[in-house]
């Protein structure tokens, strides 16, 4: 996914196809050694053809998956769900005291 998003920059910084080497001096902006044959692999997939098309195929294809979500509510629902919003109020604010500790790192880096 990061040759992807690097070969992406790459583009909307000018270059109509960049090589290998302007998507490495990308990666290694932010400290990424690039791997030559993940890095060949997609570039000779993305070679010669359009970014706006690729983009534009991707969210056709994204809105034709189904999307889960619809759920149905009985009648009595509401009244049964005040006492369970109380109880979520208390485990969100027993959760937000545990979490500010443990925001600094979470054991991995953004890129690695």
């Amino acid at each position: 996914m990061r040759y992807v998003a690097a070969y992406l920059l790459a583009v909307l910084g000018g270059k109509a196809s960049p090589a290998a080497a302007d998507v490495e001096k990308i990666l290694s902006s932010v400290g990424i050694e690039a791997d030559s044959e993940k890095l060949k692999k997609v570039i000779s997939e993305l070679n010669g053809k359009s970014v706006d098309e690729l983009v534009a195929q991707g969210r056709e294809k994204l809105s034709s998956m189904p999307v889960g979500g619809g759920v149905a509510v009985a009648a009595g629902a509401p009244a049964a769900a005040a006492p369970a919003a109380e109880e979520k109020k208390e485990e969100k604010e027993a959760k937000k005291e545990e979490s500010e500790s443990d925001d600094e790192d979470m054991g991995f880096g953004l890129f690695d």
